[in-house]
């Protein structure tokens, strides 16, 4: 099963394919209603010790994260769900969306945003929420960087319709406040370390946050659903690197489910 889930994202390198003559024109892909693939659905699998629930379905997904993409050493390479990763394809792989499923990806950075078929398992490493195929990647210029902050959001069978759900959910936290993509790529980007009820538990965070070293700790108030939160944030953050750093040192400090959130 854990072969069957790293496939794509782990298989042997080949070499290198020739490039289609225009990459950037290749097409997005276009949300269609599909079959759960037989392979690389099950309830749950085991990836270097940590368990991944697959969801049930991808209806109200929304993330955001860093992206990371995949290029020539898979090409050719088999897919979580028995397909051939294509680097020229606008494909994806997720670590518990069904298999296959679509996704709007926007780049936070600059704006831009594509359309992808998820079709892999991946990646796997905890800082990151997508690995794109490299044409994907390439129309959302973060091929160099080889990472970026990114929206991940789901998309129904009809491509002119998105889910609802607002921008950064996980569940069991409140939404962030609801912003578009664009509207989210020209703010400035945090890390968010909890959200209370109580003003007094996100004050007692913060002030344990900026004993332990990190001084940019701060509470931000919101109004949703009739209920005040306390978000507690560290940032801005400049760069994918300060951004992990920062992912780390909370880890070590107990906070296991800090999050890239947007201004």
């Amino acid at each position: 099963m854990v072969l069957i889930m790293m496939a794509g994202c782990a298989g042997t390198p080949v070499t290198p394919p020739t490039a289609p003559r225009d990459v950037a024109a290749i097409p997005e892909a276009v949300p269609r209603a599909e079959p759960r693939s037989t392979r690389g659905n099950p309830p749950f699998y085991d990836v270097f010790g940590k368990r991944y629930f697959v969801l049930a379905s991808e209806a109200g997904y929304a993330e955001r994260g860093v992206a990371s993409w995949y290029g020539p050493g898979f090409h050719q390479a088999t897919t979580s769900n028995g397909e051939r990763y294509d680097m020229y394809a606008m494909t994806a792989a997720h670590k518990t969306l069904p298999l296959p499923s679509y996704v709007r990806v926007t780049n936070l950075r600059n704006g831009r945003s594509v359309v992808v078929r998820v079709n892999d398992r991946g990646p796997f490493k905890d800082e990151r929420i997508i690995d794109l195929s490299y044409t994907a990647a390439l129309k959302l210029d973060m091929v160099k960087e080889g990472t970026t902050f990114v929206e991940v959001r789901a998309l129904s069978a009809s491509p002119e319709i998105e889910t609802a759900t607002a921008a950064g959910a996980a569940p069991g936290a409140p939404p962030d406040s609801t912003a578009s993509p664009a509207s989210a790529a020209a703010g400035a980007l945090f890390v968010q370390a909890g959200a209370f009820s109580s003003q007094e538990n996100a004050a007692r965070l913060v002030e344990q946050l900026r004993l332990q070293g990190l001084p940019d700790s701060f509470v931000r108030q919101d109004r949703l659903g009739g209920q005040t939160w306390y978000r507690v944030r560290v940032g801005p953050i400049p760069s994918v690197l300060e951004f992990d750093r920062i992912l780390g040192q909370l880890k070590s400090l107990g906070v296991a489910d800090a999050r890239l959130a947007a201004d």
